[in-house]
């Protein structure tokens, strides 16, 4: 029994350092790209060069973001937490639906709650404001952790990549339409990790005696290959976005479409990245959460 709440116990610390690093990476993509000249003008850029090849993937980019509505968020919440209970798993139910919830309402918060000052960098768009994080881009990430959460353990690495994907996808949607800067999509992610350690601390509590934490179920492999592949797209977005720099002093509407290009390209790696590191991060401990129990 002491055994059990030793690991429990870890467990829950490791949650919330999960939960506090990935708050401070929040702070510090908000801090740097909302109030910072710099920030906001690699922001624009990238947002300005989703008009190259727009017309070629405009079609793809409707209907992944028509897809999210209210409706779709309550009908994957439901049957989210319908795959936990019929597992017998209540508070497994209890958690992914408090995920799903608390990223998508604390992303509203935000939203309206935070400010973005002036630097006039993107005038057509000073009337729109502050737009971190991204509600398309919580939608999609809060629903891919938790279905990946929920999943039985055979099928729970397929489930981790193929929801990175997509809301990966959903991510460089909202750039590519346009309707949001990429700083937005990377905080949204972000926003979705601090809640998938917060919903999981419920687990640890209310396991069951008879609950196996089996280190084989822990999906090592597939967690490094996300986490692997989510640095070495930062790394690349970080490359690509530090040779803009030298031309802040370009305005965005001015640049040549190879800058353009690279702005957006490297935002999207960026978007990409970040989603497949909280996912990685999410699947290395979920098998501690939601264990096997005899029979």
């Amino acid at each position: 029994m002491r055994m059990r709440a030793t690991a429990r116990g870890w467990t829950a610390v490791w949650l919330v350092v999960l939960a506090l690093v990935q708050a401070v990476a929040f702070l510090a993509v908000w801090r740097v790209a909302v109030h910072t000249g710099t920030g906001q003008w690699v922001d624009t850029v990238a947002l300005t060069g989703n008009e190259i090849g727009y017309d070629r993937i405009d079609g793809p980019v409707d209907r992944i973001l028509n897809a999210m509505s209210v409706v779709s968020l309550l009908v994957a919440t439901a049957t989210i937490g319908f795959i936990a209970l019929i597992r017998g798993r209540t508070a497994l139910a209890v958690a992914a639906t408090l995920l799903i919830a608390g990223a998508n309402l604390s992303t509203q918060l935000l939203k309206y709650g935070l400010g973005r000052p002036d630097f006039g960098v993107d005038p057509e768009r000073t009337a729109v404001s502050n737009s971190l994080p991204s509600g398309h881009t919580a939608v999609a990430a809060s629903v891919a952790v938790a279905l990946m959460f929920v999943l039985p353990r055979k099928v729970r690495a397929v489930g981790a990549f193929v929801g990175a994907f997509y809301a990966a996808a959903a991510g460089v949607a909202t750039l590519s339409a346009g309707w949001h800067r990429p700083s937005d999509a990377v905080a949204a992610y972000l926003v979705v990790g601090v809640w998938a350690a917060l919903a999981g601390l419920l687990l640890p509590i209310t396991q069951r005696e008879e609950a196996q934490i089996e280190p084989g179920d822990a999906h090592r492999l597939a967690a490094v290959v996300l986490g692997v592949a989510g640095v070495l797209a930062l790394v690349a977005s970080g490359v690509a976005l530090s040779w803009l720099v030298d031309l802040r002093t370009i305005g965005p509407q001015e640049l040549s479409r190879r800058p353009l290009f690279i702005a957006y390209a490297g935002s999207a790696a960026g978007i990409a990245g970040t989603m497949s590191v909280v996912m990685a991060l999410a699947l290395i401990v979920v098998h501690r959460l939601v264990p096997r129990v005899k029979g």
